[in-house]
Order: structure tokens, then sequence, then C-alpha cells
């Protein structure tokens, strides 16, 4: 592929590299192995989701890899440039795909991806017509996420308020995070993104950027409060290096915190509490949003909070509460 027409990984932003590794950056700026017009195309899409949508390095990197091996594809069936991809083409992709043994979730995504891309080039004047909005793509089936009981979040934040006294700065922050997690059910990356002023400690609201970097203002309770300020007095200025910046969570030493990180240490705390399910960060979310719900919150209300771009998104939570019901009435009523 000519240099020129490589995605333009080496020009992205210091916040896009934020969690990219040295190898996925080299091997994205290799790029595939595409005719000259199909690369260029590759390139510009590149510079189009960073620049103009501006969504998150992790986001980009999977547009782009699901569109770079459409484009492979393509290629192999004599495309060279984006005039000639057809919804023949597109299929015989996805085809491809079911046969490696590849997931209907990846699948669904992968076909998002392409209706994605083919009507961004239609809509450039790259291509004269819209092949993606003839694909269909495989429903994805949405299994109910794995939620923690009552019991069992106050068992976990309980445990990690216990083990902050002897853990000292670290425990703090272990704590703060745990808290902030389940009281307002954002994303890892939106915790591990957080700037010291995003917090509102007058109001205790946090100050969320999204996918899309779309920002949003979401609540914290009493013990999140607490835990925080616990951190920012006593246990972040022990962690705090030259190049720790305005982050509001640090790692051991100094530097922002990772998302992996903070995936091991929810796995951690929660293989102390009994009969919990193994979740991670996400899975705190999810139980947020149950909690939420099954508190007499509203699906809107939840929507806004969780920063779901469609109402349909969090409706998957109304059929967990659902579910917990039908448990709880089986076990309860006598002609159940």
């Amino acid at each position: 592929m000519p240099a020129s027409a490589r995605p333009l990984v080496a020009e992205r932003t210091t916040a896009h590299r934020r969690g990219v590794n040295a190898d996925e950056r080299r091997a994205a700026a290799e790029g595939p192995d595409l005719p000259e017009g199909l690369a260029r195309a590759l390139a510009d899409y590149e510079r189009h989701l960073i620049a103009e949508r501006d969504l998150t390095a992790h986001t980009v990197r999977a547009y782009l890899a699901d569109v770079a091996t459409l484009l492979e594809h393509a290629a192999q069936l004599g495309h060279h440039g984006l005039d000639t991809l057809d919804v023949r083409a597109l299929r015989s992709w996805l085809a491809n795909q079911q046969t490696r043994g590849k997931a209907r979730t990846t699948m669904a995504r992968r076909a998002t991806a392409a209706r994605v891309f083919t009507a961004w080039a239609h809509r450039t004047g790259r291509s004269t017509s819209d092949a993606g909005a003839l694909l269909g793509s495989p429903k994805a089936r949405r299994a109910l996420p794995p939620a923690l009981g009552h019991d069992e979040v106050r068992q976990l934040l309980d445990a990690a308020t216990e083990a902050a006294l002897d853990g000292g700065a670290v425990g703090l922050r272990d704590t703060a995070m745990l808290e902030l997690l389940y009281a307002t059910g954002i994303r890892v990356g939106e915790l591990c993104g957080l700037d010291v002023d995003d917090l509102d400690e007058d109001r205790r609201v946090v100050r969320v950027f999204g996918k899309g970097r779309k920002e949003r203002a979401v609540p914290y309770g009493a013990p999140a409060a607490s835990a925080l300020q616990a951190w920012l007095v006593r246990g972040r200025p022990a962690l705090v290096a030259e190049g720790s910046g305005p982050a509001l969570f640090l790692g051991a030493r100094g530097a922002r915190i990772d998302q992996r990180a903070v995936r091991r240490m929810v796995h951690a705390r929660l293989a102390d509490v009994p009969g919990a399910p193994d979740i991670g960060p996400h899975g705190l979310r999810h139980t947020a949003a149950t909690h939420l719900l099954e508190g007499g919150a509203d699906l809107r209300s939840v929507q806004e909070l969780l920063g779901h771009a469609s109402l349909a998104t969090t409706q998957i939570y109304t059929h967990v509460s659902a579910d917990r019901l039908r448990k709880a009435f089986e076990q309860a009523h006598p002609r159940a």
C-alpha cells in the first residue's frame, strides 16, 4: 500500500493514542494490502472517524478493522475502487465470516460497520450508490446480563472500605472507583478518562464524556462522595507524580490508571464475595441500571444516566428486572 494512503495512525491525537499499545499502532500503521483506490478510501475514512466524528481510539480501531477485512475481501473479488462495490460483495464477505465460525454478535457488528462505511462513501461522492443499504444482518441474541444482588453489592463495598483502612492510597483509590462505578453506572473507559475537575463535589455530580465524546452529567450519592473525598485528600497525593496531570484516578506509578488495572481490581474484589457472579466493571454498570429500575426509576432517566443513544439499548434492563420478579413470584406465591 502506498505510504500516503495508509491509515493515518501516526497523526492521531494524544487522546486517541491513550490505551493503544505500540504493537497495535504498528499493525494499524502498516495496514492491509489493498489496491490504491481502496487504500486511499480507508485512509480517508479514518480521518473522518477521528476528525469529524471524534470517536474514541477503541471505536476507531474496531471500525477500521472491520472495514479493512471487507475491502480485502472485495479486492480478492476483483474490486479496485468503491464504485464497483455492490451488495453481492458485502454478502459474500459476511458469508465468508460465517464459514469461519464468527459469532452472531460479531456478524451483526460487522454488517453495521459495512453499512456505516458505504453510507459515508455514497454521501461523500466516493461511490455512486449505497450498497450497504440493501445489506441485512443476523440479529444478535441478547442474553440477560448478570447483575449483583443488593446484599452482594453491600458486601463488596463494605469489604473494600474495610480493606482501604490497611491498603493505603491504593485501597482508598479502589474503594472510590468501586463506589463511583456502582453509583453512576459509567463505563470503565469513562471512569479512567475522568479528571479531577470533572467532579462537582458540592452538587455531587460528575461530568462524563461518553461514546462520540458526548458529554453528560451523572449524579452520585453520599457513600461515593465520602470515598472520593478520602481518595482526593489522603490517597491521590501519595501517588501523584510529575506526569499525573489532571487524572482523577492514578496507577501505582502515578500515571492515569489503565482500564485493565480497573478490571483486574473489580474481579479480585468480587472473588471475595461469596456466591457473587464473576463480573467486571461493565457488570457493575448492569447492576446499577437494574437496581435503578427496580427502585422505581423511569426508563428514560436511566437512558440518560447511562449515556445510551437509543432507548432500545436500555430496555434490556427491564428484562432483567422482569426475570427477577418472576423468580421471586415462583418462590413465594403458593399457586405459582
